[in-house]
């Protein structure tokens, strides 16, 4: 297990926001458990790529233990060239790329998703597609998010999905600062 520090950067370093980055999008699935390897093969060949990760914490031997794991088991997302998707393919770290049609769609998607990651909600995988009410966010860090708001007996869950993988992200929020979408 790496420590926190170790880990390669969600984005590569030259860029601020996944709506900075240029080229053609595509999803890179990767053999299982090989995510950062390749995002470090990415950065090594300057490719730019999008790793949403989150902090989980485990219990090992009596002690706590914090570590980041990719949000999206098996995949990272990555934008360029189709030179670059070559390179990334030949890093033999991969299954497939997966071409991405609707790329301002896509691009969207991975926006909202690194906006929960970067602000103060908690997240977690939701590994399939959600069923429930279209609504935004209208109030606090998150304002402007839209997603599938998903309720239960304890707690209200916004999932921003991804669309080409089926599954998504599931943000907690207050449900008073939601409103449906029509």
């Amino acid at each position: 297990m790496l420590k926190i520090s170790e880990n390669p950067p969600v984005l590569p370093e030259a860029f601020d926001s996944v709506e900075d980055i240029q080229g053609t999008w595509w999803v890179a699935h990767t053999k299982a458990r090989f995510e950062k390897a390749f995002a470090r093969d990415l950065i090594n060949r300057d490719i730019a790529y999008f790793l949403p990760m989150i902090e989980k914490v485990r219990v090992s031997g009596g002690k706590k233990r914090k570590s980041l794991v990719p949000l999206f088991s098996s995949y990272v997302f990555m934008c360029g060239t189709e030179r670059d998707r070559y390179e990334a393919m030949a890093t033999n770290r991969l299954c497939q790329t997966i071409a991405v049609a609707d790329q301002s769609e896509f691009i969207r998607e991975l926006s909202s998703i690194e906006r929960a990651i970067n602000g103060d909600a908690e997240i977690s995988p939701y590994p399939h597609p959600a069923k429930g009410t279209k609504c935004r966010i209208i109030a606090g860090s998150l304002k402007g998010l839209e997603g599938i708001v998903i309720q239960d007996a304890k707690k209200t869950r916004m999932v921003l999905d991804v669309n080409i993988l089926g599954q998504g992200a599931a943000v907690e929020i207050d449900a008073d600062l939601i409103e449906a979408i029509d």
